[in-house]
């Protein structure tokens, strides 16, 4: 009896064996950008609702192009046949029933204009959508490097904080033996105060930028996230010159492509008002019928007599004058995001070369200065002010190390939202 109490357990240990593996095998959430954006692929309700409408604007193409719904009409005449019946709703009982069965069909071209316009606007639609999901990429990979900034900030404040504790116990052993005034002892307290209130800031600013990750992911706002590893690598400078980049907006901006689409729709919506100068035709077939048979058809042609020639005139204006606007908003677009894209490769040079001068230059300066003070102090050379101002520096220095790292990701994220996709 005991061994198949002994098999099931061994079963339900192996599943919750293999049920951890697979989640360890899962990237955490949070650890990457690239989770990050997965996530909010999936699951950010406003994309979606985006996608929702560019399926609408593309199921709306069929309609556009298709014939109108045939009309019928069944008109029953000497319903009492001169009086000499009751009256009957039967056909072959009355004195005669006419039927009507017509088809209105639009002038040559109307019909595939307006598919072309529905198309057009499918097409704009869907690039509203790539716009969209442009924004919260960029929005999501620049929360994630704030956060890493905000992290790692974190971290230096507490080895100063360390560090000043260290300088604390120095000032107080020179104190102690009557080497420094106790105004040492004070400035390396006041000092590490000074830190603890910036450290309870930094604590605020992370749980702020946590809520707004989780925000972006549709998430509740304390909902854990990984901690951020690492920054994403910059891209070689070959892949940032100005011609290939100018190209790559041009082809794949989703701004501009949503533009270029309303021009389009614009120009069609022109040529229908143009072809509404002429009259749709309905065709129609109407057979008669008497008794249980048929011996009378006709045919018919309807259309409209085309006589309101101002009004068609100011539609034609109107459609001109909407083709003006959207050719004016797509040469602001054009203009604006070429200023962008100008701009943010200036801060990313910028940015890439802060950090190579700082991390070769600025920074191996601050701690040998620190290092020639820290000597000095306990040599009794110079006072604690002077030790106290060389760690500020390195503080400096390595803040601003991890601002320009963090400042050349945020130029990076806004690029890649210019280009509609990844470099």
């Amino acid at each position: 009896m005991k061994t198949p109490y002994r098999l099931i357990f061994t079963i339900a240990a192996l599943a919750i064996a293999c049920s951890s593996a697979v989640r360890a095998a899962e990237p955490a959430l949070g650890a990457s950008v690239e989770s990050l954006l997965a996530y909010a692929l999936e699951h950010n309700p406003e994309l979606a609702a985006m996608r929702h409408e560019a399926q609408a604007a593309e199921e709306r193409i069929a309609p556009a192009g298709a014939l109108p719904d045939p009309r019928f009409r069944a008109t029953l005449s000497d319903i009492t046949r001169m009086g000499e019946q009751n009256p009957s709703l039967l056909p072959g009982r009355v004195g005669q029933t006419s039927y009507l069965w017509m088809q209105e069909v639009p002038w040559f071209g109307k019909r595939n204009l307006k598919r072309e316009i529905a198309q057009q606007d499918a097409l704009g639609a869907k690039g509203s959508t790539q716009g969209t999901w442009a924004e919260l990429s960029r929005r999501i990979k620049s929360g994630y490097a704030q956060l890493y900034f905000v992290q790692r900030s974190e971290q230096l404040l507490q080895e100063n904080l360390n560090l000043m504790a260290q300088l604390e116990k120095l000032s107080l052993s020179r104190y102690a033996n009557g080497l420094v005034p106790q105004q040492d002892v004070i400035r390396s307290q006041v000092e590490q105060g000074s830190l603890s209130s910036d450290q309870i800031a930094l604590q605020m600013e992370h749980h702020h930028w946590h809520a707004r990750i989780n925000a972006l992911l549709s998430r509740a706002a304390d909902e854990p996230l990984t901690p951020p590893d690492t920054l994403r690598p910059l891209p070689v400078p070959a892949l940032l010159d100005w011609s290939t980049l100018r190209e790559r907006v041009q082809a794949k901006n989703p701004q501009l492509f949503t533009q270029d689409a309303r021009v389009l729709s614009a120009e069609k919506s022109r040529d229908l008002a143009r072809k509404n100068r002429y009259p749709d035709v309905t065709f129609g077939v109407a057979p008669t019928q008497q008794g249980n048979s048929f011996r009378q058809w006709e045919l018919m042609v309807e259309f409209n007599i085309p006589l309101q020639q101002g009004t068609r005139a100011a539609q034609e204006r109107e459609a001109e004058a909407l083709l003006a606007a959207a050719q004016e908003r797509r040469q602001a677009a054009i203009n604006q995001v070429f200023s962008e894209l100008t701009q943010s490769l200036s801060a990313l040079e910028a940015a890439r070369r802060t950090d190579d001068v700082t991390g070769t230059r600025l920074l191996p300066q601050a701690e040998l200065t620190f290092q020639s003070a820290l000597a000095a102090y306990e040599a009794g050379k110079v006072d604690f002010a002077t030790l106290l101002d060389a760690q500020r520096q390195i503080r400096q220095a390595r803040l601003n190390q991890l601002k320009s790292k963090v400042d050349a990701q945020l130029q990076l994220a806004e690029l890649e939202r210019i280009l509609g996709e990844d470099l």
